[in-house]
């Protein structure tokens, strides 16, 4: 199993699928990765050479930012709008949806479970 940038990439996929379990890279980038280090992308990672490992690393690294500087700057973006308390800060803040989603039915990804209300007693 090779491992790029801190993540391990499954050997039984095909390099450009495989280079898509890193965060911050999706199928384009992976296919513009593989372009640029010059390596087959229908080509499975587990038969990927030591160097062809080694120029997809050093690709990423060059043009990519990924991984943990990438989960950083997304949360340092979120601290932000919720320190200037501009609207989606706060929807951030409450966990609602965030991009104008309706809420009276759905959005219970970011709502959570329902939680039932009493009924009340006469």
């Amino acid at each position: 199993m090779a491992r790029i940038s801190g993540v391990d990439i499954p050997n039984n996929k095909r390099t450009e699928i495989a280079l898509t379990y890193i965060f911050g890279v999706g199928r384009k980038s992976a296919t513009d990765i593989c372009k640029k280090a010059t390596v087959d992308p229908a080509k499975k990672a587990g038969d990927l050479s030591d160097e062809e490992i080694g120029k997809l690393r050093r690709a990423i690294e060059s043009g990519y930012q990924v991984e943990g500087d990438l989960r950083a700057q997304v949360g340092m973006n979120i601290k932000r709008l919720v320190d200037i308390q501009c609207y989606r800060g706060l929807r951030h803040r409450k966990g609602l949806p965030v991009r104008g989603q309706r809420t009276k039915t759905n959005a219970r990804t970011r709502k959570g479970p329902r939680k039932t209300m009493a009924n009340k007693k006469k």
